[in-house]
């Protein structure tokens, strides 16, 4: 299978995913982790919530990942979204910054992520090296691609490929949530809420058909 080919598979499946998430609350965790503080009281978590200036958002906790780590984010992110002709890969979107964002957040789970996603990035780069001398990122897109090919799903992963496998599914999840919140992502799937309109005609036959709810 070509790399044109195995790039447009990848983007099909999701955008495929992007659109269901898009009925709801994008993948259950996009809300901002700064419009919650939360305090501990014993066993209990009491949630404060606050007002968020959607306007001028600003990250309220210091960000822990390094230039290094960023570049090896960027190039990871862009095997699984690549650039395609009418729009951008997902580090021209930032989406390496979203992740930093995401993993130093001062929260249980975020704190996981960290070790999770700093840990991938050092199993990465000693595949990358085991197999072809050099870093993830030194490395041709045909290499890259192998080494994926093999994390990128957990099920299937063989029991020396089960971390990256767990990282490359977070990294997935975290990048295709920022790239499909953004103007470009959500112009990628075709994505037309969150506009003003002065009429509603209803839904078009295209999607009743594919509801069942039309012949």
């Amino acid at each position: 299978m070509t790399n044109t080919t195995t790039n447009l598979h990848r983007r099909q499946t999701l955008k495929l995913l992007a659109s269901a998430a898009a009925a709801a609350p994008l993948l259950g965790f996009a809300a901002p982790a700064a419009a919650v503080q939360a305090k501990t009281k014993g066993a209990e978590l009491i949630y404060s919530p606050t007002d968020p200036d959607l306007l001028n958002p600003k990250i309220h906790w210091t960000l822990k990942l390094t230039p290094q780590e960023l570049d090896e984010l960027a190039v990871l992110a862009d095997v699984i979204i690549p650039a395609d002709s009418k729009s951008p890969a997902a580090s021209a979107l930032g989406a390496q910054d979203f992740i930093n964002e995401w993993v130093s957040a001062p929260y249980p789970q975020q704190s996981q992520d960290l070790v999770l996603v700093r840990g991938g990035i050092v199993w990465l780069n000693a595949e990358a090296k085991r197999r072809y001398g050099q870093s993830f990122r030194q490395l041709s897109s045909e290499q890259r691609n192998a080494i994926c090919d093999d994390i990128c799903f957990v099920p299937r992963a063989k029991p020396e490929h089960l971390y990256g496998a767990r990282f490359f599914a977070k990294v997935r999840d975290l990048t295709a949530t920022a790239y499909y919140t953004t103007t470009e992502g959500m112009a990628d799937i075709g994505y037309v809420g969150n506009r003003p309109m002065q009429t509603f005609e209803g839904p078009s036959d295209e999607v009743l058909r594919m509801l069942k709810l039309k012949p």
